[in-house]
Protein backbone atom coordinates (compact mmCIF):
# COMPACT_ATOMS: atom_id res chain seq x y z
CA UNK A 1 0.00 0.00 0.00
CA UNK A 2 1.25 3.74 -1.03
CA UNK A 3 2.21 6.03 1.77
CA UNK A 4 -0.31 8.58 0.45
CA UNK A 5 -3.28 5.56 0.78
CA UNK A 6 -2.25 4.81 4.56
CA UNK A 7 -2.21 7.83 5.57
CA UNK A 8 -5.00 8.93 3.92
CA UNK A 9 -6.80 5.47 5.78
CA UNK A 10 -5.22 6.88 8.76
CA UNK A 11 -6.51 10.16 8.75
CA UNK A 12 -10.15 8.86 7.87
CA UNK A 13 -10.52 6.86 11.07
CA UNK A 14 -11.11 10.10 12.70
CA UNK A 15 -13.71 11.26 10.11
CA UNK A 16 -16.98 12.00 11.58
CA UNK A 17 -19.22 8.26 10.76
CA UNK A 18 -21.12 9.07 7.69
CA UNK A 19 -18.19 10.58 6.17
CA UNK A 20 -15.88 7.23 6.50
CA UNK A 21 -19.24 5.14 5.58
CA UNK A 22 -19.05 7.19 2.39
CA UNK A 23 -15.51 6.58 1.98
CA UNK A 24 -16.36 2.75 2.90
CA UNK A 25 -19.04 2.92 -0.24
CA UNK A 26 -16.86 4.69 -2.43
CA UNK A 27 -14.01 1.87 -2.31
CA UNK A 28 -16.59 -0.82 -2.44
CA UNK A 29 -17.85 0.67 -5.80
CA UNK A 30 -14.23 0.73 -7.41
CA UNK A 31 -13.49 -2.67 -5.84
CA UNK A 32 -16.22 -4.28 -7.61
CA UNK A 33 -15.99 -1.84 -10.60
CA UNK A 34 -12.17 -3.83 -11.11
CA UNK A 35 -13.68 -7.48 -9.97
CA UNK A 36 -15.70 -7.33 -12.67
CA UNK A 37 -13.68 -5.70 -15.28
CA UNK A 38 -16.38 -3.24 -16.28
CA UNK A 39 -17.68 -0.39 -15.78
CA UNK A 40 -21.07 0.09 -15.02
CA UNK A 41 -22.55 4.53 -15.17
CA UNK A 42 -25.04 5.02 -12.70
CA UNK A 43 -28.68 6.60 -13.79
CA UNK A 44 -27.37 9.82 -12.64
CA UNK A 45 -24.48 9.54 -14.89
CA UNK A 46 -26.42 8.39 -17.64
CA UNK A 47 -28.64 11.48 -17.46
CA UNK A 48 -25.86 13.76 -17.37
CA UNK A 49 -24.26 11.87 -21.10
CA UNK A 50 -27.71 11.81 -22.46
CA UNK A 51 -28.18 15.70 -21.48
CA UNK A 52 -24.09 16.64 -22.72
CA UNK A 53 -25.33 14.43 -26.02
CA UNK A 54 -27.92 16.19 -26.87
CA UNK A 55 -26.51 19.75 -26.13
CA UNK A 56 -24.07 19.15 -28.46
CA UNK A 57 -26.71 17.59 -31.27
CA UNK A 58 -28.11 20.91 -30.66
CA UNK A 59 -25.27 22.49 -31.77
CA UNK A 60 -24.24 24.04 -28.78
CA UNK A 61 -20.61 24.09 -27.85
CA UNK A 62 -17.71 25.99 -25.19
CA UNK A 63 -15.99 28.95 -26.79
CA UNK A 64 -12.07 28.75 -26.68
CA UNK A 65 -12.20 31.07 -23.55
CA UNK A 66 -14.44 28.69 -21.99
CA UNK A 67 -12.68 26.04 -22.53
CA UNK A 68 -9.46 27.77 -21.51
CA UNK A 69 -10.82 28.72 -18.40
CA UNK A 70 -12.00 25.32 -17.76
CA UNK A 71 -8.55 23.93 -17.87
CA UNK A 72 -6.83 26.58 -15.64
CA UNK A 73 -9.52 26.08 -13.08
CA UNK A 74 -9.51 22.45 -12.75
CA UNK A 75 -5.51 21.93 -13.23
CA UNK A 76 -3.44 21.54 -10.30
Amino acid sequence: MSADLKALIERAENWPEAARDELAAIAEQIEGELQAHEYSASDDELRVIDAATASLDRGERASDDEVAAAFAKFRL
